[in-house]
């Protein structure tokens, strides 16, 4: 079935509820304040369908008062229809939501005028001139423009007729599923309900999910699209989600919903904006931000202004994290006023100059991603991950590594998907020569590099031990590199030199990990040495970390069975007076004892037999 969701806007009283009503029977005004009132408050929701065909209508209030509202159901439309009364005509709420969907890029739009009963003829065609010349300074494409009455059954008939020629949404396919919460609600017997719409990619039964501000993971128990149950919702798809282990009170209107990783929180954003005619932007003064259905007041800071600005890029700092993809549209307002409309360049914030930043929005505002990713790269000289490029450029991760590719001067590493800048390869180098020339017997791989450098990914570190191989300074053994200077066999001498730190380290051996970073070898090969002293009984192993001399620990036990002998047992506070070793060691000997046939563990105390 094809979806599009078609929202209203016009002023108040001008007939868009009514038209709603007529279209499908749909009654939008339901709370006790909005029918005493005679006007719509919240959104209202409600479907018209035809074959494989469906339509969602999202109702907004047409009061000044509630613009608040109207905002966050036009974050969802796929076209507007804008709805004017024949006998009234443009009024100034019918400009602030043409201004509105306009700053929101909403460009394609249906014209219907309403109360066509109310005026003569000629009085319509006149209205329809007026309005068509106003909207010629937007930048809209008019779908169809339809004059209808709600008692003249013919009008709304053709009317159904040309929505239902329209067919696709105008939502693109995205890289991952988002879903702005607009509603919560708790059915008896259910649990947790939201609704919102569907965007990025569709959401199926079962589904893992992740609401953003709670940072909390819930899975789809049921889907239901206009009131049917059904196996998954598709872009543009009004939809209400039932999820599971989530408590009412753990989210609320305005959390994002997605796939776990794709989004990070931060506490500001980067914005493009524009101001409305007579409008600016104050440097330094809280704002209210809308985006999708959230709705938070922020502080703005301009670039290269203290003043204000009518148009130009802006630091939006929040008091909690920001959810947020590149190039999401923002509408900031003060009070009841309508400010401005923005674009998101960069959700994700980096430390970096101002000017550099400003480079960054400059190439991002153009969508020239080679610049930006440069930028970038200077603030992250250890790599860029591209993963993040999903969020940070709304790219996938093919396309990303294809911008990458076409870049001077980096290394792309497809398998971890990170940028680094090539320069950075000198310090990988200079790290390892630091190591082999130090230490002649040094003996490491790939993945022990890895471990010291982890900011540097395998494939980064490859390149790098190539060019050391190919230049002569390491040879290449198995999986490991050693110093092209020695040729021989030095295994032993590393058994050798392992066996005596152990005697010289006594009765608190060194954890076996800290010996290799020591001696700069790989872990396995300390691992196959350890094994090999431990097989010939000149080292003993008391825990899975503590490889102890022989020497050393008959010593001990030789002591520690001389404090049985004098003092009729042993236990940790007797022992410790004697050495003041930490609890790790203290505890590991005494339990060595317990393989001796002599002694007798009692409670706590070791005796003899």
């Amino acid at each position: 079935m094809s979806n599009i969701i078609i929202g209203t806007a016009g002023h108040i009283d001008h007939g868009k509820t009514a038209l709603i009503r007529a279209l499908n029977g749909f009654e939008g005004d339901t709370t006790n304040e909005e029918k005493q009132r005679g006007i719509t408050i919240d959104l209202s929701f409600s479907n018209l369908s035809l074959g494989q065909q469906n339509i969602a209508f999202i109702d907004v209030p047409g009061h000044e008062k509630l613009v608040k509202n109207m905002i966050a159901g036009a974050f969802g439309f796929d076209y507007v229809m804008l709805v004017i009364s024949a006998n009234e005509g443009i009024k100034p709420q019918t400009i602030e939501h043409i201004e509105i969907i306009n700053l929101l890029g909403l460009k394609e739009i249906i014209v219907v005028i309403t109360k066509k009963d109310l005026v003569t003829t000629e009085e319509l065609e006149l209205k329809k001139e007026e309005i068509l010349e106003f909207l010629q300074n937007f930048d809209f494409e008019i779908k169809f423009i339809s004059a209808v009455s709600i008692y003249d059954e013919n009008s709304i008939n053709k009317l159904k007729t040309l929505l239902f020629s329209i067919k696709n949404s105008t939502k693109q396919e995205e890289n991952f599923f988002r879903f702005y919460v607009d509603r919560v609600f708790s059915p008896k017997g259910i649990g947790t309900v939201v609704t919102g719409t569907v965007l990025g990619k569709k959401c199926e039964i079962d589904e893992k999910l992740f609401i953003c501000q709670s940072q909390k993971e819930t899975r789809i128990k049921n889907i239901q699209v206009h009131n049917l149950n059904v196996l998954e919702a598709n872009i543009s798809s009004r939809a209400a989600l039932n999820l599971q282990n989530v408590n009412i009170t753990a989210i609320q209107k305005g959390d994002l919903i997605t796939k776990k990783g794709h989004i990070r929180g931060f506490d500001g954003i980067d914005i493009s904006f524009k101001c409305l005619k007579n409008k600016k932007l104050n440097h330094n003064q809280t704002y209210t931000l809308f985006v999708g259905a959230k709705k938070i007041d922020l502080k703005v800071l301009l670039f290269d202004c203290i003043t204000s600005l009518e148009e130009g890029y802006a630091t939006l700092k929040a008091n909690e994290p920001l959810y947020t993809v590149f190039g999401e549209k923002v509408i900031l307002r003060s009070g009841n006023e309508t400010i401005c409309g923005g674009v998101i360049l960069n959700p994700v914030i980096d430390p970096m100059k101002k000017n550099q930043k400003k480079r960054l929005l400059e190439a991002l505002d153009k969508k020239d991603f080679i610049s930006a990713y440069n930028e970038l790269l200077e603030a992250h000289k250890k790599g860029l991950g591209i993963i993040s490029s999903t969020q940070r450029f709304a790219l996938s991760h093919d396309e990303a590594i294809s911008f990458a590719k076409n870049m001077q001067n980096v290394f792309v590493d497809e398998k971890e998907l990170v940028i680094y800048p090539l320069c950075t390869k000198d310090e990988i180098k200079d790290f390892i020569k630091e190591i082999y020339t130090k230490n002649s017997y040094a003996l490491l791989s790939n993945a022990s590099i890895n471990l010291r450098l982890k900011w540097a990914s395998t494939a980064f570190i490859q390149l790098v031990l190539d060019e050391l191989e190919n230049e002569g300074f390491l040879t290449k053994d198995g999986s490991l590199y050693k110093n092209a200077n020695i040729k021989e066999d030095f295994t032993k001498d590393l058994e050798n030199i392992i066996l005596q730190r152990l005697k010289e380290e006594d009765i608190t051996p060194t954890a076996p990990y800290n010996i290799y970073d020591d001696l700069d070898i790989d872990r396995k090969v300390g691992d196959d040495i350890l094994k090999s002293l431990t097989s010939k009984k000149q080292i003993i192993r008391l825990q899975h970390n503590i490889f102890i001399h022989f020497e050393s620990l008959n010593k001990m036990v030789k002591i520690m069975k001389e404090i049985i002998k004098e003092e009729g047992f042993i236990e940790l506070s007797n022992f410790k007076e004697k050495f003041d070793l930490s609890r790790k060691y203290l505890i590991t000997y005494l339990d060595y004892l317990d393989n001796f046939s002599d002694i007798k563990k009692v409670e706590t105390k070791r005796i003899f037999l």
